[in-house]
């Protein structure tokens, strides 16, 4: 047999999120005074009890394995936090901890699908979802959240998207991209429809504890015992904690299903890092001052660049509600000449920008609207000012 390679990882879309953040930083690298607003990372360090916990666990010789699934004292916190901030029961057996969220999302399709299954997928979605799906032998499926609706999807509409052959509806509250949440009210109309059709609804709630002018978070598993059956909640430390190298994330499912994914794990990984477990277990479970001093910057900066973009031309978005990013629509301006050219995509216009203005933007093909731009306020409001003083020049000449 010749030196082929695998036709499902052929078939896999690099991350246009990160490919955008590693050009800007090589540009930076060669003196360029770029502006990222790509990636999704916080521009906080860790907070330092957080730190301190990983060194004592150093210290303290905590460099062998664990568990596969975790260790027994981060279960247990984990299910504390889930009863306090999220109104779910869980014990320690129904608890996997991986290598981050999406090692958390790797977990739950590889163990729930069969080649074949449908996953309902609402867009804009995290652009990793249908990758993720496809090498677990799964066929994603979309349905579109219009502007109009805060780029939500309706229970009328996943009820029409649901076939034989559906297994699952991604949800993500807060959203990555938009930033948008789905009300209480929304997650029970869409709980009914999953009860109904007695499928799997993936909670993605990496977000959770970013939320602003005083949002409710609401996990669709809290809303009674039919949907927590079927429901399977994923989060981690990453966003909240400014711990996105650390890759720690968790689920809560079934016990039987908590078993067959620890056992996937401890084939393909083994244990999540034993010295991120003893910092997130120091993260979850201790003071959460930092959080909140985070948040609450995370806010100003929002404010800042939400009001910027209502006021320049060609352009238009959303207030977002939660984690920290802003889509915005530049249908618009992809309509203007540049140089003599029409820009035509939402891609071009993220090139024109990096190349011409020093402004790294994330163009959203890959999430499901070819027409949008995201950009991440997770960076000093220094740096947010100087680039959309760039973007804005951009606009106005066009």
């Amino acid at each position: 047999m010749s030196l082929t390679l695998s036709k499902k990882a052929m078939a896999v879309k690099p991350s246009s999120t990160l490919a955008i953040t590693a050009k800007a930083k090589e540009m930076k690298a060669n003196g360029v005074d770029v502006v990222g607003f790509g990636a999704g990372e916080p521009d906080f360090n860790t907070p330092d009890n957080i730190n301190e916990a990983a060194i004592g666990a150093i210290n303290d010789g905590f460099t062998k394995y664990t568990p596969a699934s975790g260790i027994a004292e981060l279960k247990q916190a984990i299910c504390d936090k889930f009863k306090r901030f999220n109104g779910i029961s869980y014990e320690p057996n129904q608890i996997v901890i991986s290598n981050g969220g999406k090692h958390c999302l790797t977990n739950i399709f590889e163990a729930i699908l069969n080649p074949g299954d449908e996953v309902i997928i609402p867009a804009p979605y995290w652009l990793s979802y249908p990758e993720i799906v496809k090498l677990a032998d799964g066929v994603p499926v979309f349905i579109r959240g219009e502007k109009k609706d805060g780029y939500k999807v309706s229970a009328e509409q996943i009820k029409a998207a649901i076939t034989s052959n559906t297994k699952a509806l991604v949800l993500n509250t807060p959203s990555n991209p938009t930033g948008m949440i789905y009300t209480r009210e929304e997650l029970e109309a869409i709980a009914k429809v999953v009860i109904e059709a007695d499928i799997y609804v993936i909670a993605d709630e990496m977000y959770e504890n970013l939320l602003y002018n005083g949002a409710e978070h609401v996990s669709i598993a809290s809303l009674g015992e039919e949907i927590y059956k079927r429901t399977i909640t994923c989060s981690g430390v990453a966003k909240g904690y400014a711990m996105t190298g650390w890759r720690i994330g968790y689920i809560g499912s079934s016990v039987e299903l908590a078993k067959v994914m620890g056992s996937l794990q401890s084939h393909q990984t083994s244990n999540p890092n034993s010295i991120a477990q003893k910092a997130a277990l120091e993260a979850i479970s201790g003071p959460q001052d930092a959080v909140e001093e985070m948040r609450k910057e995370f806010d100003k900066r929002r404010k800042y660049m939400y009001d910027r973009f209502c006021k320049m031309p060609y352009v238009s978005t959303l207030e977002p509600q939660g984690a920290f990013y802003v889509f915005v629509d530049v249908t618009e301006a992809c309509e203007k000449e540049y140089k003599g050219e029409k820009i035509e995509t939402a891609a071009k216009l993220a090139e024109i920008l990096i190349n011409d203005y020093s402004v790294a933007v994330v163009p959203c093909a890959d999430f499901g609207f070819a027409d949008h731009i995201r950009l991440s306020y997770a960076t000093s409001i220094e740096q947010i000012e100087k680039g959309l003083d760039r973007i804005e020049e951009f606009l106005k000449a066009l």
